[in-house]
């Protein structure tokens, strides 16, 4: 078996074994990524299959530099973005009560996939800018340009997605 610089090689040339090594090697993550930017799981499907063309049609420009998963991610991350954008409207969002922040046991622990279920539910534009910045480490100026949104409603989104998000622990503890 080929190591990922000879399949990248091999991409570069066209070799249609190296493109299917590639996409095998790296479609269950890419897809997760999706998932994490996306509505629903045909919107994340269809953003696996648009990253991969990309990728595909743009190998040539990776110079080796860096991570190539770091490179195939942010093309990825960027496709999904690009789709939320064309769709973006106007949200309305239900109007939160204020959050009283009572104490949370640090120590307490609750299954990854109730705290995944948890992001999943926010409202979109709190989920995206709650994935950028906690998950993908990207400033709020960035996260503003990659939604197209002012630096203050990336604060603004994030701080709610954290209040929806210690709510929802609190109710889940509550009821444990």
């Amino acid at each position: 078996m080929y190591n990922i610089e000879q399949i990248i090689d091999k991409c570069k040339k066209g070799d249609t074994k190296a493109a299917e090594a590639l996409y095998k090697l790296y479609a269950a993550k890419m897809f997760a990524v999706c998932i994490r930017f996306s509505k629903n799981r045909a919107e994340a499907e269809d953003s696996l299959q648009d990253g991969f063309i990309k990728i595909f049609d743009s190998i040539k420009q990776f110079a080796g530099k860096g991570s190539f998963e770091g490179w195939m991610k942010r093309i990825f991350i960027n496709i999904c973005l690009e789709k939320y954008r064309k769709e973006q409207s106007v949200q309305l969002v239900e109007e939160l009560p204020e959050y009283e922040d009572t104490d949370i046991d640090a120590n307490i622990i609750i299954p990854t996939d109730i705290l995944q279920k948890f992001v999943e539910e926010l409202p979109e534009r709190y989920r995206l800018v709650f994935n950028l910045y906690v998950i993908e480490d990207m400033q709020h100026k960035d996260i503003a340009v990659a939604l197209g949104i002012t630096e203050g409603t990336s604060k603004s989104n994030l701080a709610r997605a954290r209040d929806i998000l210690k709510r929802k622990v609190k109710e889940y503890l509550n009821n444990e």
